[in-house]
């Protein structure tokens, strides 16, 4: 199975990207499709064995659009692969805007003349040649099938495949106001009833057009800023590298670049590729990539981070990660999979657009049965005039644009903020979250203890200790081995090889030479721990964790480990409890020392002695309450309660396993991007919420009075002309508003 993201070039609406994705459904080998109006995208996962590019290309062709098929050429030294599509992509849209252009200019000077032409008692300058209905018809023509040709796609869906969209809508109405005058230019005596003499609407069908197609125009224009954050992220890529050949500088594509390669990079460069430092020391500047201000330092076996920038020292480091696998190119994906992805708010508007436009085209018919039969003279004149507005206000432009466009904004601007959005539903739920656990180590805390105290017992002394403890903790993963091990080695410690050596999750390690652990590990192996009771009570009333060393089954020393909070964590649970948000911690210390860590940060909620396989089930009885909850931890031991929670928000700094265990990455270990990531939640489904209400109103409000409903009651009338223009403006507005989370 494959999946992948394609382009596709010439929607108009919701019910374009229906139509597209009914067909594309069909086809044999398909898994799941959905295209996406707002990104101009499909999304598809296909079996490769039965079906390919060429194929769906076909298919997409059926329907009246056009897709992109990825090309597989190498771009120039000049240029990288993002920049590649990036210019690609840029080329394609400046030809479509360049012939919108061109038509619209056209269609408004054919349409000016035609509409000076259409109403003489107005306009008593015009040459008697432009008020003939026959130069109207000629004028007209070019306006109709050559600037509105790319309409009439929408009757060939609606002959072809049974269904509508906004094309069909257009090409109906103005067709009809085009043929009924040209009916009546030919046969002007069959219209003739108790002496009036009926009017052509050659002015009503090109201005429609042309306004139509105005606001197309103005809107594609509008959208290209839609999509900047992208575009900003494929330019970040380095074009070339400087790899070293046997002692010698070689200057080479990006794209030759292998994995493995040692490659130097000077003060001021971007660095290419990711990679691990080898043996130089430098300061980089990260912002683009992960939005950390502050230079950060490098030294021999740092990771960097390619496209990232180069500040002081010379670098030279080992490509670990080279094209689609690095850093760059996976937030790229993942920024592109969250712009074509929809929200469940969308996925209703796009419901209701599917059924929207067959009903449009039900209630014009209607209309024009209803004037046509009970109508004041000329009732062909009235049934056409309400055909034509009704089938021009509902165009469901509006609604096609509502929840993708915002969508798009929002996550391209979180990437920009470092926070990574797996996907559109990820980004509503943030909206739902009620209660958040916050994991203790690497998320409240710096994930940097230090070891603070040794306490010795019997005859050991601290070096002794210390060094039995290193021996022991040497191989273990956990967090609070590593400072003890450090320590040993800045004395310059001996450390004993260990023979049976077996970690125990979430309590400590077991060997030959002893047991080192907490309290559980001890109490499991039968080791009293009253005589140390009270220095083990005074540890942990100070926020230090204690790990116990026993030998031969007696406890021969204690030593103290502390891990520093975040400066900014205590403002955090103060802005997520001002939010109406339950904030819980959780961590695999004792009550004593999370209770004292609690106090610090003002968490009254506090989930202690909780191991790693135990966190995923502390997180449904939350959910259990009723609660959309929220986890945060480091995406690495966290995995199975990240997955559990209703959303799960990885400190994982980049790492590959944080990105795939969350639903949002955080790119650095800032807690100011979590409120960050709610406020951004609410703004954007804000928006939506405001599209969406705006869109709906104005297509359900003004079906009626285009109907001619306020007729009877006030002489009222929809003109056509102001239908098309109030369309163009409904779309226009919904880009507007979405383009306001650019600033937030």
């Amino acid at each position: 199975m494959r999946k992948e993201i394609l382009k596709i070039q010439g929607m108009h609406c919701a019910s374009c990207a229906m139509t597209i994705q009914k067909a594309v459904s069909k086809m044999i080998g398909i898994k799941s499709a959905e295209v996406n109006f707002g990104t101009e995208t499909l999304s598809a996962e296909y079996d490769e064995t039965k079906i390919g590019h060429k194929d769906i290309e076909k298919a997409v062709k059926e329907v009246g659009y056009k897709l992109e098929i990825p090309e597989q050429e190498k771009p120039s030294m000049t240029m990288s692969h993002e920049e590649h599509l990036l210019e690609k992509d840029k080329t394609e849209r400046e030809k479509e805007l360049n012939s919108l252009k061109k038509k619209v200019i056209i269609g408004s000077i054919f349409s000016v003349i035609i509409f000076l032409g259409s109403f003489p008692e107005w306009f008593q300058f015009i040459p008697k040649i432009l008020q003939n209905y026959f130069v109207l018809l000629i004028l007209t023509a070019p306006v109709q099938f050559w600037v509105g040709s790319k309409f009439y796609r929408g009757l060939v869906v609606l002959f072809k495949y049974r269904t509508a969209d906004m094309n069909t809508l257009i090409s109906i109405g103005t067709l009809a106001a085009y043929f009924y005058s040209s009916a009546v230019t030919f046969f002007p005596g069959f219209f003739e009833k108790g002496g009036i003499m009926p009017k052509v609407y050659f002015d009503t069908s090109a201005i429609i057009i042309t306004l139509i197609l105005l606001g197309k125009y103005l809107e594609m224009l509008a959208r290209g800023r839609a999509s900047e954050a992208i575009k900003k992220l494929m330019k970040l890529g380095a074009k070339t590298a400087r790899i070293i050949i046997n002692g010698q500088e070689k200057e080479i594509p990006i794209e030759e670049v292998a994995a493995g390669q040692e490659i130097l990079v000077k003060p001021g460069e971007k660095i290419p590729v990711d990679g691990e430092v080898l043996d130089s020391k430098s300061s980089v500047d990260e912002s683009l990539v992960t939005g950390e201000s502050m230079p950060v330092s490098k030294e021999r076996g740092s990771k960097v981070i390619g496209s990232t920038i180069n500040l002081s020292g010379m670098l030279r480091f080992k490509a670990t990660k080279v094209g689609k696998d690095t850093l760059l190119s996976q937030i790229i994906k993942m920024v592109e999979q969250a712009q074509a992805s929809k929200a469940p708010i969308q996925r209703l508007a796009d419901l209701v657009s599917g059924y929207f436009v067959p009903a449009v085209i039900g209630i014009a018919a209607l209309t024009f049965a209803l004037w046509f039969f009970l109508g004041p003279t000329p009732a062909l004149t009235f049934a056409l005039v309400n055909f034509v507005a009704v089938l021009i206000i509902a165009c469901p432009c509006a609604l096609g644009l509502a929840t993708p466009l915002a969508i798009m904004i929002g996550t391209g601007n979180a990437a920009q903020k470092g926070i990574l959005i797996k996907d559109a539903e990820s980004l509503e739920i943030a909206n739902k979250i009620k209660a958040i656990i916050l994991d203790k180590t690497g998320t409240l805390t710096q994930g940097k203890p230090d070891l603070t105290d040794i306490i010795v017992y019997g005859n050991f002394s601290e070096k002794e200790v210390l060094r039995l403890a290193a021996s022991l903790e040497r191989y273990s993963e956990h967090h609070l081995a590593k400072p003890i091990v450090e320590k040993a080695k800045r004395d310059n410690l001996e450390l004993t090889e260990v023979k049976n050596f077996q970690a125990v999750s979430g309590k400590g390690v077991r060997g030959d030479l002893g047991i080192i652990g907490n309290r559980k590990l001890m109490e499991d192996s039968g080791i009293s721990l009253v005589n140390i009771e009270k220095d083990i009570i005074k540890l942990e009333e100070e926020g230090k964790t204690a790990v116990i060393l026993a030998v031969e089954n007696r406890v021969v020393g204690i030593l103290a480990v502390a891990d520093t909070l975040k400066k900014e964590a205590r403002e955090v649970i103060k802005s997520l409890r001002e939010k109406g948000i339950e904030v819980w911690m959780i961590t695999g210390d004792n009550e004593r020392v999370a209770r004292t860590i609690g106090q610090q940060l003002g968490i009254e909620n506090i989930m202690a002695q909780v191991l790693p396989q135990d966190k995923a089930g502390k997180v449904k009885e939350i959910q259990k309450t009723g609660k959309f909850v929220a986890m945060v931890g480091d995406g690495i031991n966290d995995a199975p309660a990240l997955a559990q929670a209703d959303l799960g928000i990885a400190m994982g700094e980049g790492t590959d396993i944080a990105m795939e265990s969350a639903e949002i990455t955080l790119m650095r270990g800032d807690l100011t991007l979590i409120p960050e990531i709610i406020s951004l939640s609410k703004k954007t489904l804000r928006v939506i919420k405001q599209n969406l209400f705006w869109a709906f109103f104005y297509n359900s409000a003004f079906i009626p009075v285009a109907a001619g409903a306020l007729y009877p009651f006030f002489g009222i009338l929809l003109n056509p002309i102001f239908a098309a223009a109030a369309m163009a403006f409904s779309s226009l507005s919904v880009v507007l508003n979405s383009l306001r989370l650019k600033s937030a």
